[in-house]
Protein backbone atom coordinates (compact mmCIF):
# COMPACT_ATOMS: atom_id res chain seq x y z
CA UNK A 1 0.00 0.00 0.00
CA UNK A 2 1.34 3.42 -0.95
CA UNK A 3 0.33 6.71 0.60
CA UNK A 4 -0.46 10.24 -0.43
CA UNK A 5 -0.63 13.01 2.13
CA UNK A 6 -4.00 14.70 2.25
CA UNK A 7 -4.41 17.73 4.46
CA UNK A 8 -7.55 19.36 5.82
CA UNK A 9 -8.72 22.48 4.00
CA UNK A 10 -10.56 23.42 7.19
CA UNK A 11 -10.52 21.40 10.40
CA UNK A 12 -13.68 20.63 12.37
CA UNK A 13 -13.62 18.33 15.37
CA UNK A 14 -15.95 17.30 18.14
CA UNK A 15 -19.69 16.97 18.39
CA UNK A 16 -22.10 19.74 17.45
CA UNK A 17 -24.80 21.07 19.76
CA UNK A 18 -28.01 19.02 19.97
CA UNK A 19 -30.71 20.11 17.54
CA UNK A 20 -32.70 22.89 19.19
CA UNK A 21 -35.38 23.51 16.59
CA UNK A 22 -35.66 25.84 13.63
CA UNK A 23 -33.30 25.70 10.66
CA UNK A 24 -31.09 22.63 11.20
CA UNK A 25 -28.36 24.19 9.05
CA UNK A 26 -28.14 27.35 11.18
CA UNK A 27 -25.20 25.93 13.16
CA UNK A 28 -23.73 23.82 10.37
CA UNK A 29 -19.96 24.15 10.13
CA UNK A 30 -18.50 24.61 6.69
CA UNK A 31 -15.82 26.49 4.76
CA UNK A 32 -14.86 27.50 1.23
CA UNK A 33 -13.04 24.59 -0.40
CA UNK A 34 -11.49 25.70 -3.72
CA UNK A 35 -11.43 22.15 -5.09
CA UNK A 36 -15.25 21.91 -4.96
CA UNK A 37 -15.40 23.75 -8.28
CA UNK A 38 -14.05 20.55 -9.83
CA UNK A 39 -16.44 17.81 -10.88
CA UNK A 40 -17.63 15.33 -8.25
CA UNK A 41 -16.25 12.02 -9.49
CA UNK A 42 -18.61 10.21 -7.09
CA UNK A 43 -21.74 11.86 -8.46
CA UNK A 44 -24.55 9.33 -8.74
CA UNK A 45 -25.68 11.09 -11.93
CA UNK A 46 -22.37 10.11 -13.54
CA UNK A 47 -22.88 6.45 -12.62
CA UNK A 48 -21.22 6.30 -9.21
CA UNK A 49 -22.45 3.77 -6.67
CA UNK A 50 -21.80 2.38 -3.22
CA UNK A 51 -21.16 -1.27 -4.07
CA UNK A 52 -20.85 -2.63 -0.53
CA UNK A 53 -20.66 -1.73 3.16
CA UNK A 54 -20.01 -3.86 6.21
CA UNK A 55 -22.91 -2.31 8.16
CA UNK A 56 -25.85 -0.01 7.37
CA UNK A 57 -28.12 -0.80 10.31
CA UNK A 58 -29.61 2.67 10.82
CA UNK A 59 -29.29 4.30 7.39
CA UNK A 60 -28.50 2.96 3.93
CA UNK A 61 -25.10 3.32 2.32
CA UNK A 62 -26.63 4.62 -0.95
CA UNK A 63 -27.50 7.91 0.77
CA UNK A 64 -23.80 8.83 0.70
CA UNK A 65 -23.93 9.76 -2.98
CA UNK A 66 -27.34 11.39 -3.27
CA UNK A 67 -27.31 14.76 -5.06
CA UNK A 68 -28.10 17.76 -2.92
CA UNK A 69 -27.52 18.31 0.76
CA UNK A 70 -28.88 15.99 3.44
CA UNK A 71 -32.38 16.58 4.79
CA UNK A 72 -33.27 16.41 8.49
CA UNK A 73 -36.74 15.54 9.81
CA UNK A 74 -36.67 15.61 13.63
CA UNK A 75 -39.85 13.54 13.92
CA UNK A 76 -39.02 10.77 11.46
CA UNK A 77 -38.45 7.48 13.29
CA UNK A 78 -38.68 3.85 12.24
CA UNK A 79 -38.50 0.43 13.87
CA UNK A 80 -34.71 0.72 14.25
CA UNK A 81 -34.70 4.27 15.58
CA UNK A 82 -34.11 7.72 14.10
CA UNK A 83 -34.14 7.68 10.30
CA UNK A 84 -31.21 9.71 8.99
CA UNK A 85 -30.40 10.92 5.49
CA UNK A 86 -26.94 9.40 5.32
CA UNK A 87 -25.03 6.20 6.01
CA UNK A 88 -25.18 5.19 9.66
CA UNK A 89 -23.91 2.05 11.35
CA UNK A 90 -24.78 0.55 14.73
CA UNK A 91 -22.70 1.29 17.83
CA UNK A 92 -19.65 -0.92 18.14
CA UNK A 93 -18.95 -2.68 21.42
CA UNK A 94 -15.84 -4.17 22.99
CA UNK A 95 -15.11 -7.87 23.50
CA UNK A 96 -16.24 -8.15 27.13
CA UNK A 97 -17.88 -6.47 30.12
CA UNK A 98 -14.38 -5.74 31.40
CA UNK A 99 -13.54 -3.94 28.14
CA UNK A 100 -16.83 -2.67 26.66
CA UNK A 101 -15.21 -0.10 24.37
CA UNK A 102 -14.29 -0.63 20.68
CA UNK A 103 -10.66 -1.39 19.98
CA UNK A 104 -8.40 1.05 18.17
CA UNK A 105 -8.67 -1.07 15.01
CA UNK A 106 -12.47 -1.27 14.92
CA UNK A 107 -14.05 0.55 12.00
CA UNK A 108 -16.84 0.42 9.44
CA UNK A 109 -16.28 0.69 5.71
CA UNK A 110 -18.03 1.34 2.40
CA UNK A 111 -16.76 0.65 -1.12
CA UNK A 112 -17.52 3.36 -3.69
CA UNK A 113 -17.31 3.00 -7.45
CA UNK A 114 -16.55 6.39 -8.97
CA UNK A 115 -18.92 7.50 -11.69
CA UNK A 116 -15.95 8.27 -13.91
CA UNK A 117 -12.29 7.34 -13.31
CA UNK A 118 -10.08 10.25 -12.45
CA UNK A 119 -7.51 12.07 -10.35
CA UNK A 120 -8.80 13.08 -6.91
CA UNK A 121 -7.99 16.64 -5.84
CA UNK A 122 -10.23 16.96 -2.80
CA UNK A 123 -12.66 15.06 -0.59
CA UNK A 124 -15.56 16.31 1.51
CA UNK A 125 -16.83 14.01 4.26
CA UNK A 126 -20.11 15.68 5.21
CA UNK A 127 -21.57 14.80 8.63
CA UNK A 128 -24.62 17.08 8.33
CA UNK A 129 -27.19 16.31 11.09
CA UNK A 130 -24.91 13.73 12.69
CA UNK A 131 -24.23 15.80 15.77
CA UNK A 132 -23.21 13.33 18.45
CA UNK A 133 -23.33 10.16 16.37
CA UNK A 134 -20.68 11.00 13.78
CA UNK A 135 -17.41 9.01 13.58
CA UNK A 136 -14.40 10.16 15.60
CA UNK A 137 -12.23 9.88 12.51
CA UNK A 138 -12.35 8.85 8.87
CA UNK A 139 -9.89 7.54 6.31
CA UNK A 140 -10.10 7.14 2.53
CA UNK A 141 -8.18 4.86 0.17
CA UNK A 142 -8.24 4.63 -3.62
CA UNK A 143 -7.66 1.86 -6.13
CA UNK A 144 -7.54 1.54 -9.90
CA UNK A 145 -9.24 -1.66 -11.03
CA UNK A 146 -10.19 -2.37 -14.67
CA UNK A 147 -13.59 -3.62 -15.70
CA UNK A 148 -16.54 -3.85 -13.32
CA UNK A 149 -15.27 -5.61 -10.18
CA UNK A 150 -17.67 -6.78 -7.49
CA UNK A 151 -17.19 -6.50 -3.72
CA UNK A 152 -15.41 -9.86 -3.49
CA UNK A 153 -12.77 -8.80 -6.01
CA UNK A 154 -12.23 -5.44 -4.35
CA UNK A 155 -11.82 -7.09 -0.94
CA UNK A 156 -9.75 -10.02 -2.19
CA UNK A 157 -6.35 -8.75 -1.09
CA UNK A 158 -5.14 -8.65 -4.69
CA UNK A 159 -6.11 -4.99 -5.09
CA UNK A 160 -3.54 -2.31 -4.24
CA UNK A 161 -5.10 0.45 -2.15
CA UNK A 162 -3.47 3.88 -1.93
CA UNK A 163 -4.09 6.06 1.12
CA UNK A 164 -5.64 9.35 0.04
CA UNK A 165 -6.66 10.47 3.52
CA UNK A 166 -5.03 8.84 6.57
CA UNK A 167 -7.10 8.34 9.70
CA UNK A 168 -8.11 11.91 10.56
CA UNK A 169 -10.47 13.35 13.21
CA UNK A 170 -13.69 14.90 11.91
CA UNK A 171 -16.42 17.00 13.44
CA UNK A 172 -20.14 16.42 13.70
CA UNK A 173 -22.66 18.40 11.64
CA UNK A 174 -19.87 19.75 9.44
CA UNK A 175 -18.42 19.69 5.94
CA UNK A 176 -15.00 18.16 6.59
CA UNK A 177 -12.88 19.01 3.54
CA UNK A 178 -9.48 17.59 2.64
CA UNK A 179 -7.20 18.51 -0.27
CA UNK A 180 -5.50 15.52 -1.93
CA UNK A 181 -2.28 15.66 -4.00
CA UNK A 182 -3.00 14.64 -7.59
CA UNK A 183 -0.77 11.99 -9.14
CA UNK A 184 -2.85 8.85 -9.78
CA UNK A 185 -6.00 7.77 -11.60
CA UNK A 186 -8.56 5.90 -9.46
CA UNK A 187 -11.74 3.96 -10.21
CA UNK A 188 -12.82 2.99 -6.65
CA UNK A 189 -12.58 4.34 -3.10
CA UNK A 190 -12.81 2.71 0.32
CA UNK A 191 -14.28 5.03 2.96
CA UNK A 192 -13.72 4.00 6.58
CA UNK A 193 -15.20 5.52 9.71
CA UNK A 194 -13.52 4.93 13.06
CA UNK A 195 -14.98 3.28 15.03
CA UNK A 196 -18.60 3.72 13.85
CA UNK A 197 -21.30 6.35 13.36
CA UNK A 198 -22.87 8.29 10.53
CA UNK A 199 -21.82 10.24 7.43
CA UNK A 200 -24.40 12.16 5.41
CA UNK A 201 -22.61 12.67 2.09
CA UNK A 202 -19.30 11.92 0.39
CA UNK A 203 -18.03 14.22 -2.36
CA UNK A 204 -14.91 13.36 -4.37
CA UNK A 205 -13.76 16.30 -6.45
CA UNK A 206 -11.25 15.89 -9.21
CA UNK A 207 -10.37 15.59 -12.87
CA UNK A 208 -11.82 12.95 -15.21
CA UNK A 209 -9.24 10.72 -16.92
CA UNK A 210 -11.07 8.66 -19.57
CA UNK A 211 -9.94 5.37 -21.06
CA UNK A 212 -8.32 6.20 -24.42
CA UNK A 213 -8.96 2.68 -25.74
CA UNK A 214 -12.69 3.10 -25.15
CA UNK A 215 -12.82 6.51 -26.82
CA UNK A 216 -10.85 5.24 -29.81
CA UNK A 217 -13.30 2.36 -30.17
CA UNK A 218 -16.24 4.78 -30.10
CA UNK A 219 -14.75 6.87 -32.90
CA UNK A 220 -17.29 9.69 -32.86
CA UNK A 221 -18.47 10.92 -29.45
CA UNK A 222 -19.20 14.07 -27.44
CA UNK A 223 -15.71 15.54 -27.00
CA UNK A 224 -16.75 18.06 -24.33
CA UNK A 225 -18.82 15.68 -22.14
CA UNK A 226 -17.75 15.25 -18.51
CA UNK A 227 -17.64 11.47 -18.73
CA UNK A 228 -15.27 11.71 -21.72
CA UNK A 229 -12.85 14.09 -20.00
CA UNK A 230 -14.23 17.50 -20.96
CA UNK A 231 -14.43 20.19 -18.30
CA UNK A 232 -15.40 23.79 -17.65
CA UNK A 233 -12.41 26.09 -17.22
CA UNK A 234 -14.23 29.34 -16.50
CA UNK A 235 -17.55 31.13 -16.86
CA UNK A 236 -18.81 34.69 -16.62
CA UNK A 237 -21.58 33.87 -14.13
CA UNK A 238 -22.42 31.04 -11.70
CA UNK A 239 -25.27 32.75 -9.89
CA UNK A 240 -28.13 30.25 -10.20
CA UNK A 241 -26.49 26.99 -11.25
CA UNK A 242 -23.01 25.72 -12.11
CA UNK A 243 -21.81 25.82 -15.73
CA UNK A 244 -20.57 22.20 -15.44
CA UNK A 245 -24.22 21.14 -15.62
CA UNK A 246 -24.08 21.86 -19.35
CA UNK A 247 -21.82 18.87 -20.02
CA UNK A 248 -23.45 16.31 -17.71
CA UNK A 249 -24.90 13.06 -19.09
CA UNK A 250 -28.41 13.03 -20.52
CA UNK A 251 -30.88 15.83 -20.97
CA UNK A 252 -31.67 18.07 -18.04
CA UNK A 253 -34.68 17.06 -15.93
CA UNK A 254 -35.58 20.41 -14.41
CA UNK A 255 -34.59 24.06 -14.62
CA UNK A 256 -31.71 23.97 -12.14
CA UNK A 257 -30.10 21.02 -13.98
CA UNK A 258 -28.61 23.44 -16.48
CA UNK A 259 -26.75 26.75 -16.42
CA UNK A 260 -28.64 29.96 -15.73
CA UNK A 261 -27.14 33.40 -15.16
CA UNK A 262 -28.52 36.39 -13.28
CA UNK A 263 -30.31 39.10 -15.29
CA UNK A 264 -27.85 41.50 -16.89
CA UNK A 265 -28.47 45.23 -16.55
CA UNK A 266 -25.56 46.26 -18.82
CA UNK A 267 -24.64 45.83 -22.49
CA UNK A 268 -22.48 42.73 -21.94
CA UNK A 269 -23.12 39.02 -22.41
CA UNK A 270 -22.36 35.72 -20.65
CA UNK A 271 -20.09 32.85 -21.63
CA UNK A 272 -18.55 29.50 -20.64
CA UNK A 273 -15.10 28.29 -21.66
CA UNK A 274 -14.43 24.54 -21.91
CA UNK A 275 -11.43 22.27 -22.32
CA UNK A 276 -12.14 19.30 -24.59
CA UNK A 277 -11.13 15.71 -23.80
CA UNK A 278 -8.13 16.30 -26.08
CA UNK A 279 -7.51 17.88 -29.48
CA UNK A 280 -10.54 16.91 -31.55
CA UNK A 281 -12.21 17.40 -34.90
CA UNK A 282 -15.77 18.64 -34.32
CA UNK A 283 -18.42 17.96 -36.98
CA UNK A 284 -21.75 18.67 -35.28
CA UNK A 285 -23.12 20.29 -32.12
CA UNK A 286 -26.21 20.64 -29.99
CA UNK A 287 -27.38 23.48 -27.75
CA UNK A 288 -30.27 22.42 -25.53
CA UNK A 289 -32.48 24.83 -23.57
CA UNK A 290 -34.66 22.13 -21.95
CA UNK A 291 -36.79 23.44 -19.03
CA UNK A 292 -35.53 26.99 -19.63
CA UNK A 293 -38.65 28.75 -20.87
CA UNK A 294 -38.87 32.41 -19.87
CA UNK A 295 -35.18 32.46 -18.95
CA UNK A 296 -33.36 30.75 -21.82
CA UNK A 297 -30.59 32.61 -23.62
CA UNK A 298 -31.84 34.70 -26.55
CA UNK A 299 -28.96 33.94 -28.90
CA UNK A 300 -25.78 31.85 -28.75
CA UNK A 301 -22.55 31.41 -30.67
CA UNK A 302 -19.86 28.73 -30.39
CA UNK A 303 -16.12 29.13 -31.00
CA UNK A 304 -13.09 26.83 -30.80
CA UNK A 305 -9.42 27.37 -30.20
CA UNK A 306 -6.50 25.02 -30.81
CA UNK A 307 -3.73 25.32 -28.22
CA UNK A 308 -3.05 25.39 -24.51
CA UNK A 309 -3.56 29.13 -23.95
CA UNK A 310 -7.31 29.53 -24.22
CA UNK A 311 -7.43 33.17 -23.11
CA UNK A 312 -8.62 34.46 -19.76
CA UNK A 313 -10.34 37.78 -20.39
CA UNK A 314 -14.11 38.18 -20.12
CA UNK A 315 -14.69 37.56 -23.79
CA UNK A 316 -12.75 34.32 -23.54
CA UNK A 317 -9.72 35.67 -25.43
CA UNK A 318 -10.42 36.69 -29.01
CA UNK A 319 -6.86 36.00 -30.29
CA UNK A 320 -7.10 32.65 -32.04
CA UNK A 321 -10.74 31.81 -31.37
CA UNK A 322 -12.58 30.71 -34.50
CA UNK A 323 -16.36 30.94 -34.63
CA UNK A 324 -17.95 27.69 -35.78
CA UNK A 325 -21.56 28.68 -35.05
CA UNK A 326 -22.42 32.34 -35.60
CA UNK A 327 -24.78 34.14 -33.26
CA UNK A 328 -28.01 32.14 -33.62
CA UNK A 329 -31.50 32.64 -32.21
CA UNK A 330 -32.45 30.08 -29.57
CA UNK A 331 -35.93 28.83 -28.75
CA UNK A 332 -37.01 28.12 -25.17
CA UNK A 333 -37.18 24.48 -24.00
CA UNK A 334 -35.73 23.20 -27.29
CA UNK A 335 -32.81 21.06 -28.42
CA UNK A 336 -31.06 22.84 -31.31
CA UNK A 337 -28.90 20.73 -33.68
CA UNK A 338 -26.30 22.02 -36.11
CA UNK A 339 -24.12 20.20 -38.66
CA UNK A 340 -20.95 22.16 -39.38
CA UNK A 341 -20.17 22.94 -43.03
CA UNK A 342 -16.58 21.82 -42.41
CA UNK A 343 -14.89 20.02 -39.47
CA UNK A 344 -13.34 22.30 -36.84
CA UNK A 345 -10.17 21.28 -34.96
CA UNK A 346 -9.62 22.51 -31.42
CA UNK A 347 -8.61 21.79 -27.83
CA UNK A 348 -10.98 24.35 -26.26
CA UNK A 349 -14.48 25.60 -26.94
CA UNK A 350 -16.49 28.60 -25.85
CA UNK A 351 -20.22 29.21 -25.88
CA UNK A 352 -21.36 32.84 -25.72
CA UNK A 353 -24.99 33.60 -24.83
CA UNK A 354 -26.66 36.93 -25.53
CA UNK A 355 -27.43 38.82 -23.47
CA UNK A 356 -27.95 36.47 -20.50
CA UNK A 357 -30.16 33.55 -19.44
CA UNK A 358 -29.31 29.91 -19.70
CA UNK A 359 -28.70 26.73 -21.63
CA UNK A 360 -29.11 23.24 -20.25
CA UNK A 361 -26.61 21.26 -22.37
CA UNK A 362 -23.85 21.71 -24.92
CA UNK A 363 -22.79 18.74 -27.05
CA UNK A 364 -19.82 18.78 -29.43
CA UNK A 365 -19.72 15.66 -31.59
CA UNK A 366 -16.51 14.61 -33.26
CA UNK A 367 -13.42 12.44 -32.90
CA UNK A 368 -9.92 12.85 -31.53
CA UNK A 369 -7.14 13.81 -33.88
CA UNK A 370 -3.99 11.70 -34.04
CA UNK A 371 -2.27 14.27 -31.81
CA UNK A 372 -5.20 14.27 -29.37
CA UNK A 373 -5.27 10.47 -29.14
CA UNK A 374 -1.52 10.33 -28.45
CA UNK A 375 -1.72 13.00 -25.72
CA UNK A 376 -4.67 11.28 -24.01
CA UNK A 377 -2.93 7.89 -24.07
CA UNK A 378 0.28 9.38 -22.65
CA UNK A 379 -1.58 11.00 -19.75
CA UNK A 380 -3.47 7.78 -19.05
CA UNK A 381 -0.15 5.89 -18.76
CA UNK A 382 1.42 8.64 -16.64
CA UNK A 383 -1.41 8.39 -14.10
CA UNK A 384 -1.17 4.61 -13.80
CA UNK A 385 -4.20 3.80 -15.94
Amino acid sequence: MTAQHAHPASRFTGAARPYGGGDPYADYRTADFPFTRLIDLADRRLGAGVVAANDEFFAERENLLLPGRAVFDPERFGHKGKIMDGWETRRRRGPSAGHPWPTAEDHDWALIRLGVPGVVHGIVVDTAHFRGNHPRAVSVEGASVPGSPGPEELLSGEVTWTTLLPRTPVGGHAANGFAVPADRRFTHLRLSQHPDGGIARLRVHGEVVPDPVWLEALGTFDVVALENGGRVEDASDRFYSPPANTIRPGRSRQMDDGWETRRRRDQGHDWIRYRLAAQAEIRALEIDTAYLKGNSAGWASVSVRDGEDAGTDEGGGAGDWREILPRTRLQPDTNHRFVLPAPAVGTHARVDVFPDGGISRLRLFGSLTEQGSAALAARHRELGG
